[in-house]
């Protein structure tokens, strides 16, 4: 393959987490590595930024500040939610990428995300081939939700399955400190993929540790059932904590968060907007088994305590951003960097070349086998599979007591173009 000159840019897209600036560091740090590319740039707020040509260069920030991206959560080069048309439908935006791209000589672009963001890289690696402008594009995955398919896992993934494991054994022991009945009621992310709420499973030593019940939303969620469990479980141990998904649906296919409300918000890509439906199953509780219900929702916490990410997850992040590079300037585009768990006594993982069409808009979900006869649990092979993927305490430099976290100057590049705005 032959040896490309120019510059390349990074960016980030979706919903953040502990470990996506780890990814960045790791393309920044690779970048400048390399003889290939010479500016390292960045794209504000991820592809919407790039159409409205706010690029600023990581060549003017301070080397310290990008080797604190390491161990930084939320996306420190800003994100968005955009979606792009099919080529056929939206050429222009197209167009208007390639213009930018070259007008400031961007020859590698690498875009970290998840099933939407590969979605874009792999539409802008097809559109680059039809206008015959060299460009490499490499996908770097990211995702707390685990959901990209063919790969073993996502990074982000370990971090959050981290703290949410500790925060429901923690919770558990809040729990169980009363002498009368008590139900605690836990929401974690997770649309159509219940990774992370098997996640804290790993929390469970014992019969009687929470969570007691897990409820996934690839199972579908019954009251009935759910009613039945509670009761159970208050019995033998006079309290009960159960961990279910955002995205748990009735079995006629209706998000339990929908219950009692309508005309819920939807995204840049059609995803109804979940959450709150642990304020149902609270009123539920409340109304029919007993009165001292608490809800813990997660939230946005979940994909942000860097202060307990997974050590093996934040490393592993950076190696793909590493590999991103290497991949790229050895001439490949149209691909995505995947994680792939070697078949070995102690765990190890290496990266391989996934096609972004076979990613894109795609979802892995937990498969029947992992979940248990009743529905309401996960089997010992999802906790086996998700363990190694927490081990490890990321170091963090501390300051007056709180973790140091970066602060990029962001300063924006002049444009070359003419004015657009990104509605």
């Amino acid at each position: 393959m032959t040896s490309l000159k120019g510059n390349c840019l990074v960016a980030q897209s979706g919903g953040p987490t502990s470990v996506i600036n780890a990814s960045a560091c790791g393309v920044i740090q690779e970048a400048f590595r390399t003889g290939e590319i010479n500016e390292v740039y960045a794209g504000l707020n991820g592809i919407a930024g790039i159409l409205n040509e706010e690029i600023f260069s990581l060549n003017e920030e301070h080397p310290e500040e990008i080797e604190l991206l390491k161990v930084t959560p939320a996306s420190a080069l800003g994100s968005c939610r955009y979606k792009l048309k099919s080529i056929e439908e939206g050429e222009k935006d197209y167009r208007r990428i390639i213009d930018i791209f070259e007008a400031h000589n961007i020859r590698y672009f690498f875009y970290i995300g998840g099933n939407d963001s590969m979605d874009t890289a792999h539409k802008v690696s097809l559109y680059a081939q039809k206008v015959g402008y060299e460009l490499r594009s490499i996908g770097v995955p990211k995702t707390i939700d685990n959901d990209l398919p063919i790969i073993d896992h996502t990074p982000g993934f370990g971090s959050a399955a981290k703290f949410i494991a500790t925060s429901m054994k923690e919770i558990g022991l809040d729990a169980r400190v009363y002498d009368y009945p008590t139900v605690t009621i836990c929401e974690i992310m997770g649309r159509n993929a219940g990774w992370l709420t098997a996640s804290s499973a790993l929390a469970k030593e014992f019969e009687d540790q929470a969570p007691h019940y897990i409820y996934l939303p690839e199972m579908p969620f019954s009251f009935e059932k759910f009613d039945k469990d509670v009761r159970s479980a208050i019995e033998k141990y006079n309290h009960c904590v159960v961990a279910f998904s955002e995205g748990i649906k009735t079995e006629d296919g209706k998000y339990v968060s929908e219950i009692g409300s309508e005309n819920k918000a939807v995204d840049a890509f059609g995803h109804v907007q979940l959450g709150g439906a642990c304020e149902v199953l609270e009123s539920y509780v409340v109304r029919n088994i007993c009165k001292k219900v608490r809800t813990v929702n997660f939230s946005t916490i979940q994909r942000s305590a860097a202060h307990w990410a997974s050590l093996t997850d934040n490393e592993e992040a950076y190696m793909c951003g590493q590999m991103a590079v290497r991949y790229g300037v050895e001439g490949h585009t149209g691909k995505m960097v995947g994680m792939i768990r070697e078949k070995s006594k102690d765990y190890h993982c290496n990266t391989q070349l996934i096609d972004l069409e076979d990613v894109a808009n795609r979802e892995k979900k937990i498969p029947r086998e992992w979940i248990n006869e009743e529905g309401n649990f996960v089997t010992t092979e999802a906790v086996d599979y998700i363990k190694p993927l927490i081990m490890g305490e990321v170091k963090l430099r501390m300051e007056n007591g709180v973790p140091r976290y970066a602060r990029l100057s962001k300063k924006l590049i002049a444009k070359k173009l003419d004015v657009w705005k990104v509605k």
